[in-house]
């Protein structure tokens, strides 16, 4: 598990899994448990994100046009974290991604999500 990994959590009392994005220092989401993470719409983005939020798409590991929620950072054991159905032939966005600016605003900017 590295950091900007992309799965699908469904939190207690949510109807349904969600995407969401692993935050964590990269020494934490490798050797440790619990992760943080944000939080993604399961639906498809049809608004301007807000001030705390960012658009993640294809290009970052999902379906289509999604809105991330940089506002509220979960704390989640790693064992109830599920890789979606939908992978990059085994290699992490991160390493397709042509938008490497969309997660430096994930940490950095939207939701003033620091590390």
């Amino acid at each position: 598990m590295k950091p900007f990994d992309i799965y699908s959590w469904q939190p207690a009392g949510w109807d349904r899994p969600h995407p969401c994005v692993v935050i964590s220092h990269a020494d934490r989401a490798a050797r440790k448990d619990p992760v943080e993470v944000v939080m993604c719409s399961s639906q498809r983005a049809t608004r301007q994100p807000e001030p705390s939020e960012i658009i993640l798409d294809p290009a970052d590991g999902l379906d289509w046009e999604t809105l991330c929620k940089c506002d509220l950072i979960h704390t989640v054991k790693k064992s109830e974290l599920k890789k979606p159905a939908r992978e990059r032939f085994g290699e992490p966005a991160a390493a397709v991604d042509p938008h490497p600016h969309r997660r430096a605003r994930l940490v950095d900017g939207a939701g003033g999500v620091r590390r």
